[in-house]
Protein backbone atom coordinates (compact mmCIF):
# COMPACT_ATOMS: atom_id res chain seq x y z
CA UNK A 1 0.00 0.00 0.00
CA UNK A 2 1.33 3.42 -0.94
CA UNK A 3 -1.01 5.34 1.34
CA UNK A 4 0.22 5.67 4.90
CA UNK A 5 -1.80 3.90 7.56
CA UNK A 6 -3.27 5.94 10.39
CA UNK A 7 -0.47 5.50 12.95
CA UNK A 8 2.40 5.76 10.42
CA UNK A 9 0.84 8.97 9.08
CA UNK A 10 0.56 10.37 12.62
CA UNK A 11 4.28 9.73 13.07
CA UNK A 12 5.13 11.32 9.70
CA UNK A 13 3.39 14.50 10.83
CA UNK A 14 5.22 14.52 14.16
CA UNK A 15 8.57 13.98 12.44
CA UNK A 16 7.92 17.13 10.40
CA UNK A 17 7.26 19.29 13.43
CA UNK A 18 9.49 17.98 16.24
CA UNK A 19 13.22 18.64 15.81
CA UNK A 20 16.10 17.21 17.75
CA UNK A 21 16.32 19.25 20.94
CA UNK A 22 12.61 20.01 20.74
CA UNK A 23 9.76 19.70 23.22
CA UNK A 24 6.91 17.23 22.75
CA UNK A 25 3.86 15.95 24.61
CA UNK A 26 2.35 12.48 24.66
CA UNK A 27 -1.06 13.26 26.12
CA UNK A 28 -1.99 9.57 26.48
CA UNK A 29 1.08 7.52 27.42
CA UNK A 30 -0.60 4.14 27.15
CA UNK A 31 2.10 1.49 26.79
CA UNK A 32 4.81 4.04 26.03
CA UNK A 33 5.08 3.55 22.26
CA UNK A 34 4.45 7.17 21.30
CA UNK A 35 6.50 8.43 24.25
CA UNK A 36 9.47 6.37 23.02
CA UNK A 37 8.96 7.65 19.46
CA UNK A 38 8.87 11.27 20.65
CA UNK A 39 11.90 10.75 22.92
CA UNK A 40 13.91 9.49 19.95
CA UNK A 41 12.82 12.51 17.89
CA UNK A 42 13.86 15.07 20.51
CA UNK A 43 17.07 13.22 21.38
CA UNK A 44 19.18 13.73 24.48
CA UNK A 45 18.85 17.52 24.36
CA UNK A 46 15.07 17.57 24.00
CA UNK A 47 12.21 16.86 26.36
CA UNK A 48 8.97 14.85 26.36
CA UNK A 49 6.04 15.15 28.76
CA UNK A 50 4.07 11.90 28.94
CA UNK A 51 0.65 11.86 30.66
CA UNK A 52 -1.72 9.11 31.72
CA UNK A 53 -4.35 8.66 34.41
CA UNK A 54 -3.84 4.92 34.75
CA UNK A 55 -1.13 3.51 37.00
CA UNK A 56 -0.77 0.54 34.64
CA UNK A 57 0.06 2.89 31.75
CA UNK A 58 2.52 4.88 33.86
CA UNK A 59 4.37 1.72 34.89
CA UNK A 60 4.43 0.36 31.33
CA UNK A 61 5.79 3.66 30.01
CA UNK A 62 8.43 3.90 32.75
CA UNK A 63 9.58 0.35 32.01
CA UNK A 64 9.73 1.04 28.27
CA UNK A 65 11.80 4.21 28.78
CA UNK A 66 14.18 2.36 31.08
CA UNK A 67 14.60 -0.53 28.62
CA UNK A 68 15.29 1.88 25.77
CA UNK A 69 17.55 4.16 27.85
CA UNK A 70 15.31 7.17 27.20
CA UNK A 71 14.58 8.14 30.81
CA UNK A 72 16.63 11.36 30.85
CA UNK A 73 14.57 13.21 28.26
CA UNK A 74 11.12 12.06 29.45
CA UNK A 75 8.96 13.19 32.35
CA UNK A 76 6.21 10.65 33.01
CA UNK A 77 3.24 12.23 34.74
CA UNK A 78 0.47 10.31 36.51
CA UNK A 79 -2.18 12.92 35.85
CA UNK A 80 -4.84 13.83 33.32
CA UNK A 81 -3.81 15.54 30.10
CA UNK A 82 -6.22 18.35 30.95
CA UNK A 83 -3.60 19.48 33.48
CA UNK A 84 -0.76 19.81 30.97
CA UNK A 85 -0.20 23.48 31.67
CA UNK A 86 0.42 22.88 35.39
CA UNK A 87 3.28 20.49 34.57
CA UNK A 88 5.13 22.52 31.93
CA UNK A 89 8.42 24.01 33.06
CA UNK A 90 8.67 27.78 32.52
CA UNK A 91 11.16 27.43 29.64
CA UNK A 92 8.71 25.17 27.78
CA UNK A 93 5.78 27.60 27.91
CA UNK A 94 4.86 28.58 24.34
CA UNK A 95 7.71 26.32 23.21
CA UNK A 96 6.05 22.99 22.33
CA UNK A 97 6.89 21.54 18.92
CA UNK A 98 4.33 18.76 18.76
CA UNK A 99 1.94 16.49 20.61
CA UNK A 100 -0.07 13.34 20.16
CA UNK A 101 -3.29 12.00 21.67
CA UNK A 102 -4.37 8.37 21.16
CA UNK A 103 -7.93 8.71 22.36
CA UNK A 104 -10.18 6.03 23.76
CA UNK A 105 -8.99 3.41 26.23
CA UNK A 106 -5.78 1.56 26.99
CA UNK A 107 -5.80 -1.67 24.94
CA UNK A 108 -6.02 -4.75 27.11
CA UNK A 109 -7.13 -2.86 30.21
CA UNK A 110 -10.28 -1.55 31.87
CA UNK A 111 -12.46 -0.27 29.00
CA UNK A 112 -14.49 1.85 31.38
CA UNK A 113 -11.52 4.22 31.77
CA UNK A 114 -11.63 6.36 28.64
CA UNK A 115 -10.65 9.78 27.44
CA UNK A 116 -13.44 12.34 27.26
CA UNK A 117 -14.19 15.31 25.07
CA UNK A 118 -14.11 17.64 28.07
CA UNK A 119 -10.58 16.69 29.17
CA UNK A 120 -9.30 16.46 25.61
CA UNK A 121 -10.65 19.88 24.63
CA UNK A 122 -9.29 21.38 27.86
CA UNK A 123 -5.86 19.89 27.07
CA UNK A 124 -6.05 21.07 23.47
CA UNK A 125 -6.81 24.64 24.50
CA UNK A 126 -3.70 24.62 26.69
CA UNK A 127 -1.48 22.90 24.11
CA UNK A 128 -2.53 25.14 21.25
CA UNK A 129 -1.64 28.17 23.36
CA UNK A 130 1.84 26.78 24.05
CA UNK A 131 2.45 25.35 20.57
CA UNK A 132 5.17 26.96 18.47
CA UNK A 133 4.47 28.27 15.00
CA UNK A 134 4.35 25.25 12.63
CA UNK A 135 3.97 22.93 15.63
CA UNK A 136 1.53 20.06 15.13
CA UNK A 137 -0.93 18.32 17.44
CA UNK A 138 -2.18 14.93 16.24
CA UNK A 139 -5.39 13.39 17.55
CA UNK A 140 -5.89 9.71 16.78
CA UNK A 141 -9.60 9.24 17.29
CA UNK A 142 -10.89 5.78 18.12
CA UNK A 143 -14.68 5.90 17.88
CA UNK A 144 -15.63 2.22 17.71
CA UNK A 145 -17.10 2.31 21.23
CA UNK A 146 -19.89 4.40 22.72
CA UNK A 147 -17.68 6.84 24.68
CA UNK A 148 -15.44 7.24 21.64
CA UNK A 149 -18.41 8.22 19.49
CA UNK A 150 -19.40 10.86 22.07
CA UNK A 151 -15.85 12.19 22.20
CA UNK A 152 -15.64 12.35 18.39
CA UNK A 153 -19.02 14.09 18.15
CA UNK A 154 -17.81 16.81 20.54
CA UNK A 155 -14.26 17.12 19.22
CA UNK A 156 -15.13 17.61 15.55
CA UNK A 157 -17.12 20.84 16.08
CA UNK A 158 -14.36 22.15 18.37
CA UNK A 159 -11.51 21.59 15.90
CA UNK A 160 -13.66 22.77 12.98
CA UNK A 161 -14.23 26.06 14.79
CA UNK A 162 -10.53 26.85 15.28
CA UNK A 163 -9.77 30.11 13.41
CA UNK A 164 -8.18 29.43 10.04
CA UNK A 165 -6.01 32.53 10.44
CA UNK A 166 -4.29 30.76 13.36
CA UNK A 167 -4.50 27.03 12.56
CA UNK A 168 -4.57 24.53 9.73
CA UNK A 169 -6.86 21.63 10.67
CA UNK A 170 -7.02 18.46 8.60
CA UNK A 171 -8.74 15.12 8.81
CA UNK A 172 -7.13 11.91 7.50
CA UNK A 173 -9.21 8.76 7.29
CA UNK A 174 -10.00 5.74 5.19
CA UNK A 175 -13.65 6.15 4.25
CA UNK A 176 -14.34 2.67 2.85
CA UNK A 177 -13.28 0.62 5.89
CA UNK A 178 -15.78 -1.12 8.15
CA UNK A 179 -16.22 -1.11 11.93
CA UNK A 180 -15.52 2.56 12.66
CA UNK A 181 -11.76 2.63 11.94
CA UNK A 182 -9.68 5.25 13.74
CA UNK A 183 -8.87 8.50 11.99
CA UNK A 184 -6.61 11.49 12.50
CA UNK A 185 -7.22 15.14 13.14
CA UNK A 186 -4.03 17.17 12.79
CA UNK A 187 -3.77 20.79 13.90
CA UNK A 188 -0.85 22.95 12.79
CA UNK A 189 -0.27 26.39 14.27
CA UNK A 190 0.20 29.04 11.59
Amino acid sequence: MKLSGILPFARELLQKSIPEGGVAVDATAGKGNDTAFLAKLVGENGFVYSFDVQKEAIEATKNRMKQMNLENQVKIIHDGHEKIETHLSPNHLQNIDGAIFNLGYLPGSDKSIVTSAFTTITALNQLLHHLKKEGIVVLVIYHGHEEGKLEKDNLLPFVSSLPQEEFHVMEYRFINQKNDPPFIIAIEKR
